[in-house]
């Protein structure tokens, strides 16, 4: 893979960490939560830019220091910030990679692993097999259960998600759905028919979403 354009969305409101600040300016360790997700990838040769739609830009300026990011906008949901900022990657730049950017523990070992299934595939995702028993029901509960779903073919997405910039602009204008009802990135190529491979994924590659997940990280990061 020559060259590699990173999305960090960055637009959400941070509501299930529970705090007034944002969870992507938390501090782990010694650093901004986002801004270890902006470093494993730009310290990589393959990686010119990084794209990060946000709607915090003035707190987010003064601590990224990489001269390959680049704030826009967000939009309104997940899907629409990384539609315009795919709209400011590079032309000249042949594959995306859309990664969660409250996933600070990104290692360079998952990466590459989805880069090269990528390559191969036209698309890759890594993914967690689901180890709980999961119930179908109508919510919100109580509710009666209406089966028990086969666990063994459910995997849960992890980031970051690679494909070619093209397929991906093709995928958001066919999209035959609302954008606030696409709930990963791989899933509008789903929707076109464009074929989607999984790859093993990590579970030290974890989303912060609330304060427990922050002292997990920070219990991976004192490990040897």
């Amino acid at each position: 893979m020559n060259t590699l354009a990173v999305i960090l969305p960055a637009a959400g409101s941070s509501t299930r960490f529970g705090g007034p600040r944002n969870k992507l300016l938390e501090i782990l360790q010694d650093k901004a939560v986002i801004v270890r997700s902006v470093e494993a990838f730009s310290q990589r040769d393959d990686v010119p830019q990084i794209v990060i739609p946000t709607t915090f830009a003035d707190e987010l300026r003064p601590i990224l220091c990489s001269g390959k990011t680049k704030l826009c906008a967000g939009g309104a949901n997940r899907a629409e910030s990384v539609r315009a900022a795919l709209l400011n990657v590079s032309k000249s730049i042949e594959w995306v990679a859309v990664h969660d950017a409250a996933r600070p523990l990104v290692s360079q070992d998952l990466i590459e692993r989805t880069c090269r299934a990528a390559q191969q595939y036209g698309a890759a995702v890594p993914a967690l097999p689901v180890n709980l028993t999961i119930k179908q029901a109508d919510g919100p509960l109580p509710a009666r259960v209406q089966r028990t779903v086969p666990r063994h073919t459910l995997w849960a997405m992890q980031t970051p998600q690679i494909m070619r910039r093209e397929t991906l602009l093709r995928a958001f204008e066919k999209c035959p759905l609302p954008l606030d009802q696409i709930t990963d990135d791989a899933q509008l190529l789903e929707l076109i028919g464009e074929e989607v491979w999984l790859v093993p994924g990590e579970e030290r590659n974890l989303k912060i979403t609330t304060p427990a997940d922050l002292r997990l990280a920070e219990l991976y990061l004192r490990e040897p």
